[in-house]
């Protein structure tokens, strides 16, 4: 980490907490335009059903009832589209049913939407719904992802078979001689576990339209305003884009599922036209739970192959990845782009192969969470290597050091090439943080209690700062993965900066602010920050994928180095010298060599005087923007430890340490770092000990559709989090040397927990998550 200069690397305290703190903060449902109405949907609860008929005659006589809205209303417009082209190992385009705003005679998961109703307060929507009658003949659902062929149903019938794509990357047969002749071969089957977001703040929208200026609206929950007007307006609604406006106001929690067009705020954007009022709507928790995009869900078969000194040979991979009922904005790219080119790990295996099967199923829709196909990817490595660790007698860090990566740049077997890292420094930090040399000890303290104490280790790492539009483009991105910035400076030096990504929760208003504030030598109360409007940004792509300092702040530092570029000339007029003497120093602009100054708000006033410049060279004026495409991916890396103590007894799991260190590159805000880390390892240990998503396999139920059966960590389940961010190797590629930090505790932890319960255990696999049920089985079948 860069020592602290300026405001780079100082733990600046957030400057948004005051008012989120206070209960100052503005998100959707707190908004409430003039003539308010409000909607309610009426959803399946059937998995798998016909829709036989459908009658909205009782609803539409109810109290207060504006309008109902049926998937007739929708028949002309289009489908919710899917943003990557995936193509199947022959060459062929992956299966694309249309995703219908509401239901289109069919319903396809419990939770489908079947009708809108709007009404002038909530309370008699949700009256009216209930009189929504809905006729059902019920179909047998496809719920089983290990057996879609044979369901004996489709879920849909240009799938009859419920695969959407079978996709590939690497060296097949290359793979599968190095397996015939290797030394030693591990193998593992293993499910990565359905997981529900669960952000604080649920998704909600509130949609108006304008008919004197045939203009729209939309205040939504959503992570990207841009992208989310662009997909509505272009391959939904028809709506001429400039003639809609989406604000994200803040956001409380995304974690991916509020990156996507959902048909609910597509249905109000319509809806509010044909009723002439905003339609505001807000899902309860138990919505959310049938209805918000899921994650991860992918059953894995994996192979190993090493030399007799445990050297990595070669691996294998066999995925089969559930999509849900509909394609989503990006689940297509979850379980291959984001998830097979990362299998090379922090390791030089010199043959990789990875085949996918993207299949449909009764559920609903699967894309990315917290992580996206970086955790699945990390989760199949490193349960692989500690597993062969044992299996070869090798100590699990030893077999890592062996096989590191140590050479850059690095080009790895699927598709990747890494930039830079130092996989030894982050290891050997965290060996020492996690006090390793101390575990014999600790482990015989607890056998003398009847209990059973383990360590797991896992070297992840993930490309984040998504993404390289180039790259992404020739894997099947239907959109560019740039990013916007705009820098506007006032003629009395202040600063409003205009970012296309979107915080909610990241703390872009601090960071970006010190960013600008390091490099024009100004006070971070003369800044400030923009985002979440498309009335207000230029185009930007948003936040997702650990992308908003890599990307949107380099786009950000593009456009500030305009304006110095630009102030070097008016400042050369106003000191009577060359523009290529001038330097900007120290918030100031001085004439190199002599003591010649003026400040940065004696030339920003100056911009906006133009008779006190030649101003027939320059404009008036000082603003500047800037898009930013970057040539690569970041690569965040980083070594976690996780210990256990387990009561084989009851099943019971405490983790008593986890230690996290991480290669971040260079550190903005050290304090928000730590933070992002410490949420995204509260994730990961709640997908590792406690979350599932589960539905019924006979009746496509979703039986974990609440806090009483969906199982959330809470704070007497995670330890005081050792973290530590080592002395990095900064990006190369980018001007602030960042890497993303956002989804790295998420990604690194559950490998490492369940290594540790597995080596506590003596056993060579304990299934995600590791109940206190699980565990109980899995010590009883090791005894």
């Amino acid at each position: 980490m860069n020592a602290p200069h300026g405001f780079i690397g100082r733990s600046v305290e957030r400057r948004e907490d005051a008012r989120f703190l206070t209960g100052r903060g503005q998100y959707t449902d707190d908004i409430t335009l003039p003539q308010q109405s409000y909607g309610v949907f009426v959803r399946s609860p059937h998995a798998h059903a016909k829709i036989s008929s459908l009658d909205t005659t009782a609803a539409a006589a109810a109290p207060g009832v504006l309008g109902i809205f049926t998937g007739e209303h929708f028949k002309a417009v289009g489908g919710l589209p899917c943003g990557w082209l995936i193509n199947n190992i022959d060459g062929s385009a992956m299966k694309e049913p249309k995703h219908p705003v509401l239901a289109d005679g069919k319903v396809r998961y419990v939770g489908d939407r079947v009708a809108l109703v709007v009404a002038d307060t909530l309370e008699q929507a949700q009256a009216a719904a209930l009189l929504v009658e809905v006729g059902y003949d019920v179909l047998t659902p496809v719920m089983d992802i290990a057996n879609v062929g044979g369901a004996g149903a489709s879920v849909h019938d240009e799938a009859p078979d419920n695969s959407c794509y079978t996709w590939s990357i690497g060296d097949v047969a290359g793979v599968a001689d190095a397996i015939k002749g290797a030394a030693h071969v591990t193998t593992l089957s293993f499910r990565n576990n359905r997981l529900i977001p669960n952000a604080m703040e649920p998704r909600a929208a509130n949609a108006s339209y304008n008919r004197d200026s045939e203009e729209y609206t939309l205040y939504v929950a959503n992570q990207n305003p841009h992208v989310e007007r662009l997909l509505m307006c272009a391959f939904v609604l028809g709506i001429p884009e400039h003639k809609m406006r989406v604000i994200a106001p803040d956001v409380g929690g995304g974690f991916g599922s509020k990156i996507f067009l959902y048909g609910e705020e597509t249905a109000l954007v319509f809806a509010s036209k044909h009723i002439g009022r905003p339609i505001k709507w807000t899902a309860d928790r138990s919505e959310a739970f049938l209805s918000d995009a899921h994650g991860r869900d992918h059953l894995t078969t994996a192979n190993l192959a090493m030399d007799k000194d445990g050297k990595f040979l070669a691996l294998q991979v066999h995925t089969t990845a559930n999509l849900g009922a509909y394609l989503s904005t990006f689940s297509s790219a979850v379980p291959t782009i984001l998830y097979a080119t990362l299998l090379a790990g922090q390791y030089n295996t010199p043959k990789i192969c990875a085949t996918v099967n993207a299949v449909f199923t009764n559920t609903a829709p699967v894309d990315a969470y917290r992580g996206a196909g970086r955790p699945e990817a990390t989760y199949v490595v490193e349960r692989m290597v500690e597993t062969a660790a044992k299996e070869m007698g090798l100590d699990p860090a030893e077999i890592r050091r062996r096989n590191f990566i140590t050479t850059f740049p690095y080009a790895t077997p699927v598709g990747l090439t890494y930039d830079t890292g130092d996989y030894e420094a982050t290891m050997a930090q965290a060996i020492e943080l996690a006090d390793v040399a101390g575990f014999p000890a600790r482990k015989a303290a607890s056998e003398a209690k009847g209990l059973k104490r383990g360590l797991g280790y896992s070297a992840y790492i993930e490309a984040c700062g998504i993404a390289p539009s180039s790259i992404a483009g020739a894997l099947g991105a239907r959109a560019g993965l740039f990013e916007a910035g705009e820098v506007r400076v006032h003629p009395t030096g202040k600063v409003t900066v205009f970012t296309g990504s979107h915080s909610h929760g990241q703390g872009h208003e601090t960071t970006f602010a010190q960013v600008v504030a390091d490099r024009l030598g100004i006070p971070m109360e003369d800044i400030s920050i923009e985002h979440g409007d498309t009335g207000k940004v230029l185009f930007g792509m948003g936040t997702y994928g650990s992308r908003s300092l890599a990307v949107g702040g380099t786009a950000i530092m593009k456009a500030v180095d305009k304006i110095v570029a630009k102030g070097k000339k008016i400042a050369a007029h106003l000191l009577e010298a060359a523009d290529t003497d001038i330097v900007f120093e120290g918030g100031q602009f001085k004439v190199a060599g002599t003591d010649k100054a003026i400040p940065f708000a004696q030339v920003s006033l100056t911009a906006y005087v133009p008779h006190n410049f030649p101003h027939d060279k320059l404009e008036p004026g000082l603003n500047e923007n800037a898009f930013y495409d970057p040539s690569n991916f970041t690569y965040p890396a980083g070594t976690y430890i996780c210990e256990v103590e387990v009561d084989p007894a009851t099943g019971v799991t405490r983790i008593d340490r986890m230690t996290a260190c991480d290669d971040f590159g260079n550190v903005i805000n050290p304090m928000i770092v730590e933070g992002q880390v410490h949420g995204g390892l509260a994730q990961g240990i709640g997908q590792a000990l406690l979350e599932h998503g589960v539905y019924d396999t006979q009746s496509g139920q979703l039986l974990s559709g609440s806090y009483m059966d969906y199982a959330m960590p809470r704070a007497d389940d995670v330890p005081s989090f050792n973290v530590k961010t080592v002395a990095g190797t900064p990006c190369t590629h980018n001007p602030l040397g960042v890497k993303g930090c956002g989804e790295a505790g998420a990604i690194g932890s559950p490998p490492a927990v369940i290594n540790a319960i597995c080596d506590a255990l003596g056993v060579k696999d304990v299934p995600m998550p590791a109940t206190p049920y699980t565990v109980w089985q899995a010590a009883r079948a090791a005894a």
